[in-house]
Parts: structure tokens; sequence; C-alpha cells
């Protein structure tokens, strides 16, 4: 490389190679020309020699220091405000009963493939060969656990998750749109009685979104017979139901005459399908005064739908459910026939959890690669029934199964855009602090007797600190008490026990200093 090649220059040659990275392996998936691919390669290569990244680099301190495309680090504020959204995930899994499982962060690609939809599988990560084995980066957490059941030949668990997934999207970082992020999943599988486990998922999603305060949030609700009952009588083929499926998914971000031109110039539908279809999937927007059972029943009162047999069960089962719905209290739910969930093993009810304005009057509202766009995240939560996934990978086994699975970094962002108040990034209870110098081993015992007793405690690393020094880190980390020791206090065998906010203090005898710190942590 040459002596005047700056910093900024190799970094944006090696963002141009990586950008150039990304579409060789879309064109590789989409089996594109390989004139055309290897015209790519070669101005891949040459962007990289250009920049001198040709193996190992030249000299320590010439790395371009950026994360990968799609991923970011978290800082302790970051980390301590996602860890708290984790907990209180975890703390509502568990209060539904579920028990908690793990599986590898790689499958095999062929347990994968062909579960996505049209769009998920060109997303799905592909690894090197490695010893014999085509392996994939998990996608999601459904799929692995089907196939978790199948291996273990588990026919009954209530299970959550909570683990990294991978995707070559495009991301959106200030919209928690990521290729690294974590999934928080919650399934139920096992023969139960109807709608009572979609019941248990959509009461989970409404609780554990209450609950994170991140604004107004719908889930909204349809089902897989419903939305082939409307295709059918709308003249499209069973065959086509995946791809049209992927189209009218779009409605949430895209206007209908720009999806209903896609399925007339793409995928070859006609005007009178179009029409015919248009009509049924905003019927909600087209009737917005009526309530979730309205909606189905003038749905059901339809002529041609109405007499549809799958359209019939999967209202009858939708009914079923906002009825429990109703019971648990749960009115945040909607029922949308717009929702068409891309992924191909969905079988019955399907859902969906979408906060359209969680950004607005943030800073992320106005970023720069978020202009013009809507104010929300896209869905923070999803799921659905699906019976047949497990029979995938096992033909003898009959495991229904229903779920729900919460992006995680989509929740973060909102939470993040929408703090208003500093959060602890430590859980210090208590910080040992000497008001004299040579009390270095004085602090350290009382900070083995306070740690011993369970009591969360710090104390600074220097051997002479300032006491100011002392109060001013411990105000700063929102450590809520200090102990303050000097000569004087250990001839007297007390302590001084000062909460850091107010600065109020009082004598302690060194005997009662446990009970003391425990009873006044509680009162706070």
């Amino acid at each position: 490389m040459s002596s005047k090649m700056t910093a900024e220059r190799k970094a944006i040659l090696m963002q141009e190679a990586q950008a150039l990275g990304d579409e060789i392996r879309q064109l590789k998936l989409d089996k594109a020309d390989q004139a055309i691919i290897k015209e790519k390669v070669a101005l891949m290569q040459a962007k990289r020699k250009e920049a001198g990244e040709t193996g190992a680099p030249e000299k320590p301190g010439k790395f371009v220091l950026k994360t990968g495309k799609g991923t970011r680090d978290y800082g302790p504020a970051q980390s301590a405000l996602r860890n708290s959204v984790l907990q209180t995930v975890t703390e509502t899994f568990n209060r539904y009963g579920a028990e908690t499982i793990d599986t590898p962060v790689f499958e095999l690609r062929d347990v994968l493939m062909g579960k996505y939809g049209e769009e998920g599988g060109k997303l799905v990560y592909d690894l090197q060969d490695q010893g014999g084995e085509l392996l994939s980066l998990r996608y999601d957490l459904t799929v692995p656990f089907a196939r978790y059941l199948a291996m273990n030949k588990i026919t009954n668990i209530t299970r959550y998750q909570i683990a990294k997934v991978y995707r070559r999207d495009q991301p959106v970082m200030s919209r928690g749109r990521y290729r690294e992020f974590y999934q928080c999943d919650f399934d139920i599988a096992g023969q139960y009685d109807l709608m009572l486990p979609e019941a248990e998922c959509l009461g989970i999603v409404d609780e554990l979104l209450t609950k994170l305060e991140i604004g107004e949030f719908f889930i909204n609700l349809n089902h897989r017979l419903i939305l082939e009952g409307m295709f059918a009588v709308s003249g499209i083929p069973a065959k086509d139901f995946k791809t049209i499926c992927s189209s009218v998914d779009k409605l949430d971000k895209t206007p209908w005459e720009d999806v209903e031109q896609e399925m007339i110039n793409e995928k070859f539908l006609t005007k009178e399908q179009t029409g015919k279809l248009g009509e049924l999937v905003r019927f909600r927007e087209l009737n917005s005064d009526l309530n979730n059972l309205e909606l189905l029943e003038k749905m059901s009162q339809l002529p041609d739908l109405g007499q549809n047999d799958k359209f019939k069960k999967g209202a009858e089962e939708l009914k079923v459910l906002i009825e429990y719905l109703n019971v648990d209290g749960v009115t945040t739910v909607r029922y949308e026939p717009s929702l068409a969930r891309g992924l191909d093993y969905y079988t019955g009810a399907i859902y969906e959890a979408v906060a359209p304005k969680a950004l607005e009057g943030t800073a992320v509202e106005n970023s720069e690669d978020t202009a013009g766009q809507p104010v929300g995240v896209g869905s923070v939560a999803a799921g659905g029934r699906y019976d047949g996934l497990v029979k995938m990978f096992d033909s003898k086994a009959n495991v229904p199964c229903c779920g729900v699975s919460f992006g995680i970094e989509r929740l973060f962002a909102i939470m993040e855009a929408r703090q208003k108040v500093a959060i602890r990034t430590t859980q210090t209870e208590v910080y040992v602090a000497s008001a004299q110098k040579n009390l270095v081993r004085d602090r350290k015992k009382l900070v083995k007797m306070l740690r011993s007793a369970g009591i969360k405690t710090e104390m600074a690393l220097k051997a002479n600190p300032k006491l100011l020094t002392q109060f001013q880190y411990a105000e700063e980390r929102r450590i809520p008490l200090a102990i303050v020791i000097g000569e004087q206090e250990l001839k007297d065998g007390v302590v001084k026990l000062r909460n850091v906010v107010t600065r109020d203090e009082q004598t302690i005898k060194l005997d009662q200093l446990i009970t003391a710190v425990r009873d006044t942590l509680a009162a706070l």
C-alpha cells in the first residue's frame, strides 16, 4: 500500500469491498450469470489490494476499526438497559410455567432450508464446508426447536429460549434492525384444546409490552385458513399462495396500489383477481368502525367468502380466541385480514405486535438513515400456530405447536430512544471509603465482611484515595450507600453509614453493620 494512503481512504475502500462481498453472496444465492459474479469478485479483490488488505495488517494500528455491517457493540449503559429488558422477559416467561432450553448457533443447512418463505431463504447465512457438513447460522429459534422436539421424541413442553439469531438482511440500526440480534421465544408444544395455547401466547405479548412501557402497540391477528379462503374466492391458485402472501405481507409498509402492481407485473395476477383480493385484505381499512367479532361476522356474510370452508373454519377459531382474550382483559388485539406472515410453516392463527408510533418525538425520528420513514420499528413480536413443522423432521411425530417470538433489539431500540433517566451500569450496593491514609487493609476487611454477607460492595483500588474522589465516584455510579472509616472510627469500633443521595450519615457499631446495611437498603 502506498505510504500516502490515508486511513480514511482505506476505510472507504474496505467498505466498498465489503458491499461488493454482500452483493456477490446475493448473486450466488440468486444463481446469477457466472461472468457477472467473476467480474464482481475481481473488482472486490482490486479494492482490497488497493487498500493493502492482503492478509495480516502491515503494522499494528492499521486495522479498520469498525463492527461488521448490521452489528454493534454494547457499552455498559446499553448492556445494563438490555439486561433489564431480558430480566423482565425471563420473569414473564417463568410466570407462565415455561422451561428453558438451548440449541446450537448453527444447524445443518437442510434443517433450515424451505422453512422461511420466498424471501427468508435468501437471508440465511451459509458457512463454509466443515468436515463434510453443510451448515448455516440459525435464522430463528423456532425451526431448531422443532428439530429438537423431533430428535428427542418430545411430545409435550412449554419452553422458552433467549439467544442470538442471524439474517443477511439490510440493516437499519437505529430502528433495531440488525444482522445479529437476540430473539426471545415462548412456545407451547402438545395436544391441547382449541385456542387455549394461543390465548396464553397473546396474553404474554400484551403483558410484556405493557410492562416495558414502549408506548401504544397493537397485536394484529389473522389465520392461515382465512388467507387461503380469501385467495381461493379471488381466483388465485393454491400453488401461488406463498408468493402472493409475500406481496400481501408488505401492506403494513407499502400502499395497496404498489402491492397490486407487483402482483400483476411480477406475479402475473389479473386485475380482476387483485381487485377481489384487495377488497378482502383491506376489509378492516374499509370498515374501521367495526370491532373484531363484527368484522369477522361481516366477512362471513359475503356471498362467496362466507361459503368457503377454509374461511369458515378459520373465522370460527378466531372467534373462540377473541372470546378468551376478552376474558383475560387483553384489549390490544385487532383482527387484521392483511396480516400474512411470510414463513412457510404456519398452519393456524398468526399474530404480530407493532408499535407504529414508538419513536415519535425521539432523536431517531429525524436521523439520517430513517428520514421519511414511519416512526415505528416494525414488528416487535410475532408468532402463530405451526402444527406440521415437527412432522417435517419426523413423519411419525404429531406434535402441534404454537408460540411467539420477541425481537429484543427492536424493543431495546425503542426503550433506548425513549429513555429519559440514566440507568445504573453496576449493581453495587455499598461503597467503602476511608477518610485518612494507610487504611487500605481496613477497607479490604470491611469489603470482605460485606461481600461474605451477600452485599454487593466496592472500594477504590488505590492505597490512599482522596475522600472527595471516593464520594464523587459513588455519586456518579449512583451507589446507594457508602461506609466511611477513619482512625477514630477504628478505635471506637464503629463506622459511618452514609446515604449517597441525601448525604445523611449515621454512626453504626461494627457488629451491627450487616443488619443496618440490609435494613437501610430495604427501606430505600
